[in-house]
C-alpha cells in the first residue's frame, strides 16, 4: 500500500522507536481500514470476528494504558484512478494479462466488497458506543489522517500506507513493536529530509516513477534505487516541472537546467586548464621518466633522493589536470545515464498524471469547512450498549465486557478528578482506597491502584469466578512478554477480602498524582520508611542460614563423590604410623587387601571406587 518498489525499506533506517509515554495527552488519528486490513487475515481463523475484536482491545488500550486521544478516519468514496489501480492489482496478482483491463468511465468510482463494508460499518458502530470522534473522508482516509496532521489539529498518524507523506503528514507511526520498551515505530518527515534530501513533492516524483496507490505501473524500466538517484538532482520547487517537459519530449530545455557532478565546481572551463600535463610512468606524477630518474619529483619527496617512488596499484594522480579529467568523465556517465531515464521517461504516455498531482497536493480532504478544522469531541463510552452489541457480535459475556472496560473508565474517572470535576464514584461502584504497589513492565512504572466497592452484593456466581480468578493471580509477580498488550487487556484483578470486594487496575503515575496527590505523597513516604526500617533490621533468617551452612555436620547439602572421595582419601592418609603399622602387621589385613586387589583388577575403575568407599 502506498509507494510502490519496497518505499519503507527506503525509509527503514530514519524510524524512531518511541516509549510508552509518546502519545500520552495526544490527538492520534488512525486509518480504521488499516486496522481491518493488517489483522483480518492474520486472526481470521482464531477469532470470531477479529475486526471487532481488535478495535474493542486496542481502543481501550490507546486511551488507557497510552493515553492518548483517539480520532478514526473512514474512506470515502475511491476515485477513477483508485479503482482502476486496484482492478489492475487484482488481475496482476491472479496472472491475468492487463491488456484486457476495461477502462473505467470519468467519474465513476468501484465501490470495495460488500463484505469489507460490513466490517467497516461494524467497527463504526462500536467505536461510537465508545464515543470515539469518526471522520469520514471525501477519498483516501490517509489523506485525511495527513491534513488533519499537517495543519496542526493532531499530533500524528497510525497508518501503513507511505502515501501519507505525499499528503503531506509530519509523523507517522506504522506499527507497534508488542514487547519492547519502545513500542511505537514511528517516522518524521523532518528526518526524512535530512537524511535523504527528500521533500514532499519530490516523494511525489518519486511515486510518480516507480507506482502507487492509482498507478500500479509507473514507469517501466525505472525501480526504487533509479528514481530516488534521478530525483535527488533537482530541487523539490522545479522536480514536477521538469517531469512535465520530459513528459512533452522538451528534454533539451530541461538540460539547460542540469547541474553539474560537483556543485562547488561553476566551470570546467573557467577553472581548470584544458590542456593535459604528461606523467611519468614509474611514478604517475606529472613530469617524464627521465626528470625523474636521479631526483625525485615533489610529490615523492624521498629522503635519499634516490628517485621517484614506483606507484602502486589502482594509483590516481590527484593533480589538477587528471581531476579535471576524471570530473569531466563522470560528468558524460551521469549525462548518458540521466538522457536514458528521460528517454525511459518520455516512452511512457500520459506522463506525469496531472490528476495524481493534484490530488496529492489538495488540502480538502475532508468534509468539514472553514479554517478551524472538524469538530473533534471525545464522549462518555455506553456500558449496557456496549454490552449488548458485544453479547450479539461476539457472544461475550456480560460480566467479561465489563470487566474489559473498567481501564477506560478509570482513565476517565482520573482524568476528570484531575480536572477537579466532581465525581464520586468509579463507575458508580468503586471508590479510591489506597495504592497498593509500583509496577515496572518493559521498563515503565505505573501504580497498582486499588479501589473499594462502595455498595457490594455478594453471592452471585460471576463474583465468586472472579474472586477465585484474583486469588490466583494475586500472588504472581512474573508477566508474559509474549502478550501483545496493543491487542489484548490485562483483565483488572477483583479479589474478596473479609467481606469487601476490591478492585485492581494499572494506572499512569503522573494522573495518579494529578488526581490524588495526598495519595501519592502518603504512598512515597510509606515506601521510604519501609526501605529504611529494611536496611537497620539484620536479616536474621539469612544469618541463621548461613550458620547452618558453615557447621560441618549439616546434612541438609548434598555433595559429590569427587567430595567424598578426596575427604576419605584424607583421613586415611592423616592416620597415625602406629595405626597404620599395626593393620598392615596383621595377617588379617594383609589376605583381605590381597584377595580385594586380586578381585577387582579386572573390574571398571568407577565399580572398584564404590567397592572401596562405599
Amino acid at each position: 500500500m502506498g509507494v510502490g518498489g519496497k518505499f519503507w525499506d527506503l525509509l527503514k533506517p530514519y524510524a524512531r522507536y518511541e516509549g510508552f509515554d509518546f502519545l500520552r495527552n495526544k490527538r492520534v488519528a488512525i486509518d480504521l481500514s488499516f486496522w481491518i486490513v493488517q489483522h483480518e487475515t492474520a486472526l481470521k481463523a482464531n477469532a470470531r470476528n477479529p475486526h471487532l475484536r481488535l478495535t474493542f482491545f486496542r481502543t481501550i488500550n490507546l486511551f488507557s494504558k497510552f493515553g492518548a486521544f483517539p480520532v478514526f478516519v473512514i474512506d470515502g468514496t475511491p476515485s477513477p484512478l483508485k479503482s482502476r489501480a486496484r482492478i489492475a492489482r487484482f488481475y496482476r496478482s491472479s496472472g491475468i494479462d492487463l491488456s484486457s483491463l476495461p477502462e473505467i468511465e470519468d467519474g465513476v468510482s468501484v465501490e470495495r466488497n460488500q463484505a469489507f463494508l460490513k466490517c467497516v460499518q461494524e467497527c463504526v458502530e462500536l467505536l461510537e458506543l465508545f464515543g470515539m470522534p469518526i471522520l469520514k473522508a471525501k477519498g483516501e482516509a490517509e489523506a485525511l489522517c495527513a491534513q488533519l496532521d499537517r495543519e496542526g489539529h493532531l499530533d500524528a498518524c497510525i497508518t501503513s500506507d507511505s502515501d501519507a507523506f505525499l499528503f503531506g503528514a509530519t509523523c507517522v507511526i506504522k506499527h507497534f513493536r508488542s514487547s519492547s520498551k519502545e513500542p511505537f515505530e514511528c517516522y518524521y518527515m523532518s528526518d526524512i529530509e535530512a537524511g535523504l534530501g527528500l521533500k514532499r513533492k519530490q516523494l511525489i516524483a518519486i511515486s510518480l516513477l516507480v507506482g502507487n496507490d492509482h498507478d500500479v505501473n509507473g514507469v517501466q524500466g525505472i525501480g526504487l534505487e533509479t528514481a530516488v538517484r534521478f530525483v535527488q538532482t533537482l530541487g523539490e520547487d522545479e522536480i514536477l516541472t521538469r517531469l512535465y517537459e520530459i513528459g512533452n519530449n522538451n528534454i533539451s530545455a530541461f538540460q539547460c537546467g542540469t547541474k553539474s557532478v560537483d556543485d562547488l565546481v561553476p566551470s570546467l572551463e573557467e577553472s581548470l586548464p584544458k590542456k593535459k600535463f604528461s606523467h611519468c610512468s614509474f611514478c604517475g606524477h606529472p613530469g617524464s621518466k627521465r626528470d625523474h630518474l636521479k631526483y625525485s619529483c615533489e610529490c615523492c619527496s624521498t629522503r635519499s633522493n634516490g628517485g621517484c617512488k614506483k606507484k602502486p596499484e589502482g594509483f590516481k594522480c590527484d593533480c589538477m589536470s587528471c581531476d579535471a579529467d576524471r570530473k569531466e568523465k563522470e560528468q558524460k556517465k551521469l549525462d548518458q545515464w540521466f538522457n536514458k531515464v528521460c528517454d525511459k521517461i518520455a516512452l511512457e504516455p500520459n506522463f506525469p498524471n496531472k490528476e495524481i498531482i493534484e490530488m496529492y497536493l489538495c488540502d480538502n480532504h475532508g468534509s468539514f469547512t472553514g479554517s478551524d478544522g472538524p469538530c473533534i469531541i471525545w464522549g462518555s463510552p455506553k456500558i449496557e450498549l456496549l454490552v449488548d452489541f458485544l453479547a450479539f457480535h461476539q457472544h461475550w459475556e456480560p460480566s467479561y465486557v465489563r470487566k474489559m472496560m473498567l481501564p477506560m473508565l478509570s482513565t476517565i474517572f482520573l482524568r476528570e478528578m484531575a480536572m477537579h470535576l466532581a465525581k464520586s464514584l468509579l463507575y458508580e461502584q468503586y471508590d479510591f482506597d489506597s495504592i497498593d504497589r509500583v509496577k515496572v513492565r518493559y521498563g515503565h512504572k505505573s501504580y497498582v491502584i486499588k479501589w473499594r466497592k462502595a455498595a457490594m452484593r455478594l453471592g452471585s456466581d460471576s463474583d465468586t469466578t472472579l474472586s477465585r480468578e484474583s486469588d490466583m493471580q494475586q500472588d504472581a509477580v512474573d508477566i508474559d512478554e509474549t502478550v501483545d498488550f496493543l491487542d489484548e487487556l490485562d483483565a483488572p484483578m477483583i479479589q474478596l477480602n473479609e467481606g469487601c470486594q476490591f478492585l485492581f487496575t494499572d494506572e499512569n503515575v503522573e494522573l495518579i498524582q494529578a488526581a490524588f496527590p495526598k495519595e501519592v505523597e502518603r504512598f512515597l513516604r510509606e515506601k521510604e520508611l519501609k526501605e529504611s526500617q529494611r536496611k537497620k533490621t539484620p536479616n536474621s533468617r539469612s544469618s541463621g542460614t548461613n550458620e547452618k551452612l558453615e557447621t560441618p555436620k549439616s546434612g541438609g547439602l548434598q555433595r559429590n563423590i569427587t567430595e567424598i572421595y578426596r575427604s576419605k582419601k584424607a583421613l586415611f592418609n592423616n592416620q597415625p604410623e602406629e595405626d597404620s603399622a599395626k593393620d598392615v602387621s596383621s595377617p588379617s589385613v594383609e589376605s583381605s587387601k590381597e584377595k580385594r586387589k586380586g578381585s577387582n583388577q579386572n573390574l571398571p575403575k568407577s565399580v572398584r571406587r564404590r567397592l572401596l568407599f562405599g
